[in-house]
Order: C-alpha cells, then sequence, then structure tokens
C-alpha cells in the first residue's frame, strides 16, 4: 500500500466546439507513482452530455490484480463564475474491470456550448481534476514522481503555477486594482503579462549591485508595455526609480572609492618615505652630537 498522494490537475482544451474526434485524451501525468490520464467525449457518447472520466493510462500493459483506490473530483470550470462551475465527487476502486471513473450526465453538452456562459473562453475549456490515491495493490508505474501536465490554478482569470500562487495573492492582497484596466481576455496573453510581471519584481528583489544598467532599462521598457496594456503599475515604477537612482550612487560611489583608495596608497608611501628619512635624519643628528675622541684631538 502506498502512502496516501493528492494532486491538482488543470487541463486546457482548445479550440473545443471544433474538435472532430470522438474521444480525446490529456497526456499522461503522475499521482503516488502511478499514472493517469483525463478523457471526455468532446460530442458526447450516444448522449447529449460531455462524458468526462479518470482513466489508468497504460492498464493494458499492467500485469495481473493491480488497483487502486482512489478519491476524485471532475470539474468542468466555468471561467466567468466559479460558483457555476459544475463538479464531479467520488471514491472508487480502479482495477481491470473498470480501468476508468466518471459520470456521463454531470455536464450538459447545450450548457457547454451556450453563448455568453463561462464555460467556452476563447474556445478553450478548462477541466480541474483533483486525485488522492488512498491506496495502491501492485506494482507501481514509475519509481519518481513525474507529469506531463502543468498544473495552474485560476486567480482573478489569470492562470498561475503553484509557484506563483503566494506572490500573485500577496500583489493582488495589496494592490487589488492592479489590473482594474487590464481588459484582455485571451488567456495565453493574460498568463504572458502576468509572468512578465512576476519576472520584472524578481528582477527588483535583487541588489542593485546585482542588476547591470541593461537589466534596469529592460525592465523598464517591460513595464512601460505593462502600462500601455492597461496595469497599474505606478508603485512598481517607482520602485524602478529608486532601484535606478541606488545604482548610480553605487557606482558614483564605488568610483570614489577607487580615487580614495589611490590617494590613500600615496599617502601612506609618503609616510613611509617620510619614515626613512626621519631615522635617518636621527642618525646623523646623533653623529652631530657626539663628543669628539681624546684620540681625534691629538
Amino acid at each position: 500500500m502506498e502512502k496516501q498522494s493528492r494532486k491538482k490537475i488543470t487541463w486546457t482544451i482548445k479550440n473545443f466546439s471544433s474538435l472532430q474526434c470522438q474521444k480525446l485524451c490529456s497526456d499522461p501525468f503522475v499521482v503516488a507513482r502511478c499514472k493517469w490520464r483525463l478523457c471526455t467525449y468532446p460530442k458526447g457518447k450516444n448522449v447529449d452530455y460531455l462524458f468526462l472520466f479518470l482513466e489508468v493510462a497504460d492498464h493494458d500493459s499492467l500485469p495481473c490484480g493491480w488497483r487502486r483506490n482512489v478519491r476524485y473530483s471532475l470539474s468542468i470550470i466555468n471561467q466567468n463564475s466559479v460558483k457555476r462551475s459544475r463538479q464531479n465527487d467520488e471514491q472508487k476502486w480502479f482495477d481491470e474491470k473498470t480501468p476508468r471513473r466518471g459520470r456521463v450526465s454531470m455536464f450538459p453538452l447545450n450548457e457547454i456550448h451556450a453563448k455568453e456562459s463561462g464555460y467556452l473562453v476563447n474556445g478553450e475549456l478548462k477541466i480541474v481534476a483533483e486525485i488522492e490515491v488512498i491506496e495502491v495493490l501492485g506494482k507501481f508505474d514509475v519509481t519518481e514522481e513525474t507529469s506531463t501536465i502543468t498544473e495552474t490554478m485560476d486567480v482573478n482569470g489569470f492562470q498561475l503555477l503553484p509557484s506563483q500562487m503566494e506572490l500573485v495573492s500577496r500583489l493582488l492582497e495589496r494592490h487589488p486594482d492592479i489590473a482594474s484596466e487590464f481588459s484582455t481576455k485571451n488567456p495565453n496573453l493574460r498568463t504572458g503579462y502576468m509572468s512578465l510581471l512576476l519576472s520584472i519584481i524578481e528582477t527588483l528583489r535583487h541588489s542593485p549591485h546585482e542588476l547591470s544598467n541593461t537589466d534596469l532599462a529592460e525592465a523598464d521598457a517591460a513595464l512601460g508595455s505593462m502600462a500601455n496594456a492597461g496595469f497599474k503599475l505606478d508603485w512598481l515604477e517607482n520602485k524602478l526609480d529608486e532601484m535606478a537612482e541606488k545604482k548610480e550612487k553605487e557606482e558614483g560611489g564605488e568610483i570614489r572609492v577607487r580615487e580614495i583608495e589611490e590617494e590613500l596608497k600615496d599617502l601612506k608611501q609618503k609616510c613611509l618615505d617620510l619614515e626613512v628619512q626621519l631615522e635617518k635624519e636621527k642618525l646623523e643628528l646623533s653623529a652631530a652630537k657626539a663628543p669628539i675622541s681624546f684620540d681625534d684631538v691629538m
């Protein structure tokens, strides 16, 4: 039995309405060292519902006797309103006879395709699966946790990686109107702009010594691009100006330090020369003060 393991997966299906295939599957991903994949029938399967299910990937190649007890939820995300998202929660055993699980009646196709329903935005359908593996009987599929699906979460319409969540949450808390005038609906562009903003912030978190003037110039150009797109970044522009000022002072300070070091070096050499001259003068003075001997007089 494997220790409990949980993972959240986001599967984005592009051009959903124009798909002609009968069955569509995601890339495989790994939870608790077991391979899985999400599958759907975009046109329904003999009914006008989106048939969505979780499947054990490569189940035909597994040795006899394998079983997996899994708690999972499958959600169709409403990209306009989280409250209208549809979710199916289950806890089931997967085995040779039932390598896939799902429910056909949860997601009506006419509701998904309805104009302004929020389920399709720019032709994209977003599916989120939360999977918790409770128990595994039989051989594991992999020795390490790997996945070819990118896990993302939606925050104010921006698709973020788990590693970005904390920083973006703090950012939106401090500057809630940062994207209030950013009207672009394309999810890829929205994600790209947010990633660019996070990159600028990460750049400015370095010390002035670690940044070059080129780094600052590129950050300034990127800020200008984001401001033109509708982001409110006055606070970040002020931070960049502050960083540029510190960089200028740093460079001026380094020049002055080098000048003082050279001047001090010259002064130290003069001191050494004066010490040598002083010792010589002392010897000559001592010789001048010495009395003349009787032999010298004679």
